[in-house]
């Protein structure tokens, strides 16, 4: 994916990234929103979002919402499939575990070289979802929607597979570590609590396990 003239900037990219990112979790984006996300001052982000419609790479009025251009699709595109590539790069080349592979891949995802991440592309064999389940945009920028839904939707009895999680953050996967838990597991749903919301599973050849509402409406599954 050719990179945009005009775009390199870090801070920039951590713009483009997080309103495709908010966009993606709730539709619209407000300033406010993207300055809880940045943790940085409103009058900042009016700067930055000014600086980026000029780049036309977003549309923004005051009091509407803040919404990405085709080429600002596009390039927030490019970032994430950089930073999905690398964090499984990561995992699968360097052996870290999935709850290390974020914070360095937030750096690895600004290597302006296209050929770098091709290559690691082609070394991990055209890879479809990073270490967390979520889709890695292709090469021309295309991803794949699976049908997921999350463990706290399923019902009593019922099985699925691990498909993805909502949360990468090292604390929430270091818990589901503790758990046992992976991506491709297969786990059946014994019980739910009506008052809680907390979830009982059991998994293949392990003992059943309780999770909390927060953590099992945060880990996606594939029927």
């Amino acid at each position: 994916m050719k990179k945009f003239e005009g775009m390199g900037s870090l801070t920039e990219e951590n713009y483009i990234k997080s309103i495709y990112s908010l966009s993606q979790a709730t539709g619209e984006v407000y300033v406010s929103d993207l300055a809880n996300k940045l943790r940085v001052k409103l009058p900042t982000v009016n700067s930055m979002v000014k600086k980026l419609a000029v780049k036309k790479l977003l549309s923004y009025a005051p009091y509407k919402g803040i919404k990405l251009t085709e080429k600002g699709k596009k390039e927030a595109l490019s970032i994430i499939r950089k930073h999905r590539l690398a964090e499984l790069f990561l995992v699968q080349v360097l052996g870290l575990g999935w709850e290390e592979v974020h914070d360095i891949a937030e750096q690895l995802e600004h290597v302006n070289s296209e050929r770098f991440y091709d290559r690691i592309d082609q070394m991990l064999g055209y890879p479809t979802a990073d270490p967390h389940g979520e889709p890695i945009p292709d090469v021309n920028g295309k991803i794949s929607a699976n049908k997921r839904i999350s463990l706290s939707e399923l019902q009593e009895g019922k099985s699925a597979k691990i498909a993805a999680v909502g949360n990468d953050e090292k604390t929430f996967l270091d818990h589901l570590n503790t758990k046992g838990l992976q991506i491709g597991d297969s786990v059946t749903v014994k019980r739910k609590e009506a008052f809680d919301g907390s979830v009982t599973i059991t998994m293949k050849g392990k003992k059943e396990t309780m999770l909390s509402h927060i953590v099992a409406e945060r880990i996606w599954v594939e029927l």
